[in-house]
């Protein structure tokens, strides 16, 4: 496999990497963070909340672990379908 054998005794008296247990430990505020705001707010408005918090992390690493997770910003409101103001057409 080419692998030296350092590093395969590195992975195995640590077989997660500092990243990784960091990357979990923010998910953990992010999924608060989202919560708390009703489940509306998005990647920008979390790294926001994690910056009042002293929480440091770039927002694209928050973008990447709300994907992971599955968190999504709720949209918008969209218009009402098939409502039509006047009238309706008759033909005579």
């Amino acid at each position: 496999m080419q692998v030296n054998p350092s590093g395969y005794y590195d992975w195995l008296r640590e077989p997660q990497s500092r990243r990784e247990q960091e990357d979990k430990r923010l998910t953990v505020f992010i999924k608060q963070f989202w919560l708390e705001s009703g489940c509306h707010f998005g990647y920008r408005n979390i790294h926001q909340d994690l910056m009042e918090a002293k929480i440091l992390c770039g927002r694209d690493r928050v973008l990447r672990l709300m994907r992971q997770a599955g968190l999504e910003a709720q949209r918008g409101y969209g218009k009402p379908k098939n409502m039509y103001a006047g009238k309706p057409h008759t033909l005579i």
